[in-house]
């Protein structure tokens, strides 16, 4: 190949790869001044910027502030709202008092109604929730008023839920599905959630049968960016991380669609979920969702979207959303396999493919994953290794995270230009058929395991019809195979990213083990280049240049900061206190409390208030033990009643607290806590030690009714906790340095009081 064809080429890779991310989101520009029946991004930041003033936890005084001005603007556009509000515990044990904000446009027709959804609580404690779920709020009050200038009338109602302590448990949605009469009215729900501050919008469908009519009404409604696939849905229906849609889905039989990004992941759930970090681009995006979606499922028949059949769908630049049936699947693979099938003897007969030299062409492949799989697989203990900080950010995607996916990508590409550079008097021809039956392999895989990816097969046909043209000439036009090579990288190429951006940096080996397969599919084009070696030199190069770039990134700052925890925990029974932290590298700041004879913290550990990623204190030292208000907890009942004890008791704080969380190993039959039945589910399979965590608004009690065994005694272990360490004016806690934030997913802040109570 021309030197200057290599450059040309390799530049226009680049461009489809870049093309490949920029084509998935709108972009920004200020349209404050925009026609009043059209949305308007900064319309819609102005919400944000108002409901993330403050963090509005549920029991957090500014929750009520948000609700109030959620309310006063949905009554702005003539709407009249309601208020749903009562205890709802979902399937997690996880106790509150939900405040739904509800109300409804009503439509022309009796049909089923379009539910437009989010949640307005912001996680706990420390978040001011303008990405999760502020955005989703946003989107539906601007959107709603933009669809009301221009269309007053739709056919269907429309039901907007603004829903509560979506970040306890889903306990809103819970509440709405079980007990409110709208219901049973609602034929299709839109769902706005975050999990991010930046990035693409994902839609995730959301159904118990199949999802080809959602699929067909998707596209017909015609957004303008659609980012969707069926492997992600496949991947999220297997992770831990539902949404109040779920809650519709399992308990209403109810579908509908989830709109969510995940980018810039560092700022899920902290003090860092600000207005001022929420990328513009991406509420852009999720307005370019709502409004189609709004006007087509406003009119459209809502009792017609259940099926029983299912589609292959994903997105692609120019062509938006592509998709096709299921049954497709294992036709179009066959097919695959009959051609390669078919390739390979007429390669062979051709002379075109040397036994020997196809053999040879295994090697280099092996070898690049081997390599790049390994040291996917491993970078990120080595990271936490050298950056011991890093075991901080919990959820495992670090502020340079970017930096290092770019990295190990460059790293991957170097591998296979140097291995295959060592078999370039390999013909490429013959290099191609093992990267070919590898992901024939897969292809095969992913149709019986994991249907949902069967779309892979898509860039395998147009690498073997470049494997055609490779038979048939020995100098084949670049530019073709180039072109040839498009399906590959507009389908792999987000891929590379979404993996350890949305899962952490532990899921890097998605990444280089997707950058080397990808590459394995360009081989037509790459084999030819004969500068492999140069190529492989500049990508490392880079590598080291982007780890460089990480290391001096790898310090907290103001805009990167650090996640800290510090307690003050109590324990009753022994009036002894310690503080406690989460912290695998102390900051300063905890340092002057935790100290030089920090601990482990021993029987601490072994049952701690809840975590979302099980985290349990690291260290603990020595503290002063100050006089906090001690719980109330009263038995009212204690009666056996044929081979059942049942026992009412009442828990009852006497300062202000925000968590009560009670454990106890006693078997039980059952449990209702302040009126509300645990679930049979949760008490048999889910609990692990955990009676329930009551997330308490207004200073309210904790009504425990159980039932055990006869002859078993009742031990509760409870552990009860109020976020105000660094404002109670019996502590003098300094404020954080700036380059510090309340580290998430953990209680933080607080002072804990532990008591063991026993009932002979």
């Amino acid at each position: 190949m021309k030197r200057s064809s290599a450059i040309f080429t390799l530049l226009l890779i680049v461009f489809a790869i870049y093309w490949s991310f920029r084509s998935l989101t709108p972009v920004y520009s200020s349209d404050s001044s925009a026609e009043k029946t059209s949305f308007s991004t900064d319309r819609a930041l102005e919400h944000v910027k108002q409901i993330a003033r403050k963090p509005h936890g549920v029991g957090f005084p500014a929750h009520k502030e948000v609700r109030e001005y959620i309310v006063s603007e949905l009554e702005k556009m003539g709407l009249e709202t309601s208020i749903q509000e009562g205890y709802t515990s979902g399937d997690w044990g996880n106790l509150s008092k939900a405040i739904n904000i509800l109300a409804r446009i009503k439509g022309s027709d009796s049909g089923k109604a379009l539910m437009l959804l989010s949640h307005y609580d912001s996680s706990t404690h420390s978040s001011f929730g303008a990405s999760d779920a502020g955005s989703g709020v946003a989107t539906i009050l601007e959107g709603i008023r933009a669809y009301l200038a221009n269309n007053p009338n739709p056919k269907n109602d429309i039901i907007i839920l603004i829903s509560d302590s979506e970040e306890l448990g889903l306990n809103g949605a819970d509440l709405f599905v079980k007990e409110h009469p709208w219901k049973k009215d609602i034929g299709l729900v839109l769902n706005f959630e975050a999990r991010g501050s930046g990035g693409p919008s994902y839609m995730l469908i959301e159904t118990n049968r199949g999802n080809a009519n959602l699929i067909k009404e998707f596209t017909e409604a015609n957004p303008k960016y659609p980012v969707a696939n069926s492997l992600a849905y496949s991947i999220y229906k297997m992770l831990p991380n539902d949404t109040d849609l779920t809650v519709f889905r399992e308990d209403g039989d109810i579908e509908g669609f989830n709109f969510a990004f995940i980018d810039d992941h560092f700022d899920y759930h902290t003090a860092k979920d600000t207005y001022e970090r929420l990328d513009k681009k991406t509420m852009a995006h999720q307005g370019s969702y709502l409004m189609p979606l709004l006007d087509h499922f406003s009119q459209a028949d809502l009792t017609n979207l259940k099926s029983l059949n299912d589609s292959i769908y994903f997105n692609v630049p120019f062509f938006k959303l592509i998709s096709y049936p299921f049954e497709w699947i294992w036709p179009m693979f066959g097919l695959a396999v009959l051609c390669f099938i078919l390739l390979l003897l007429y390669g062979f007969r051709r002379k075109a493919l040397n036994p020997t030299e196809v053999g040879k062409g295994f090697l280099p492949m092996l070898l690049a994953i081997a390599i790049n799989g390994a040291v996917g697989y491993f970078c990120w203990t080595v990271l936490k290794w050298m950056y011991p900080a890093y075991k901080d950010i919990l959820h495992g995607f670090t502020y340079n995270g970017h930096t290092y996916i770019l990295a190990f990508v460059l790293f991957s590409i170097a591998v296979c230009f140097w291995v295959y550079n060592r078999f370039k008097k390999v013909e490429t021809a013959n290099l191609l058929v093992a990267p070919i039956l590898l992901w024939l392999v897969i292809c095969g895989l992913v149709s019986h395991y994991l249907s949902g990816a069967s779309f892979f097969i898509i860039p395998v046909f147009a690498v073997l019809s470049a494997f055609m043209v490779l038979l048939n000439q020995k100098m084949p036009n670049p530019y073709l195979l180039t072109f040839l090579a498009l399906p590959a990288l507009f389908i792999y190429a987000p891929f590379v990213k979404m993996f350890p951006v949305g899962l952490g940096l532990k899921m890097m080996v998605a990444a280089t083990l997707f950058t080397t397969l990808t590459f394995l599919l360009l081989l037509p084009i790459f084999g030819f280049y004969k500068k492999k070696r140069r190529l492989a030199y500049l990508g490392l190069i880079l590598f080291f240049g982007c780890m460089i770039s990480a290391h001096f990134n790898s310090r907290f700052d103001k805009d990167s900061p650090k996640p800290t925890s510090l307690l003050y925990v109590l324990d009753a029974d022994s009036n002894k206190a310690k503080w406690a932290t989460y912290e695998n590298t102390l900051s300063d700041w905890t340092a002057q409390y935790i100290g030089t004879e920090k601990k482990s913290p021993e029987k601490l550990s072994k049952k701690t208030i809840s975590s979302k990623y099980s985290s349990g204190f690291t260290y603990v030292s020595e503290a002063p033990t100050k006089e906090i208000p001690q719980m109330l907890v009263e038995k009212t009942r204690d009666t056996v009643i044929g081979n059942s004890r049942l026992l009412d008791i009442c828990i009852t704080p006497n300062r202000n607290v925000n968590r009560l969380e009670v454990f106890t190993e006693t078997p039980l039959e059952s449990a209702i806590v302040n009126t509300i039945k645990l679930s049979d589910y949760y008490i048999e399979n889910r609990r692990r030690g955990k009676l329930v965590t009551h997330y308490i608004s207004n200073n309210e009690y904790t009504d425990l009714q159980l039932s055990i065994p006869k002859d078993s005694i009742l031990e509760l272990t409870i552990y009860e906790a109020s976020n105000d360490l660094l404002s109670n004016s019996q502590f003098s806690i300094p404020v954080r340095p700036e380059d510090n934030i309340p580290m998430p997913f953990i209680l933080n802040d607080a002072i804990l009081v532990t008591k063991t109570v026993r009932f002979e």
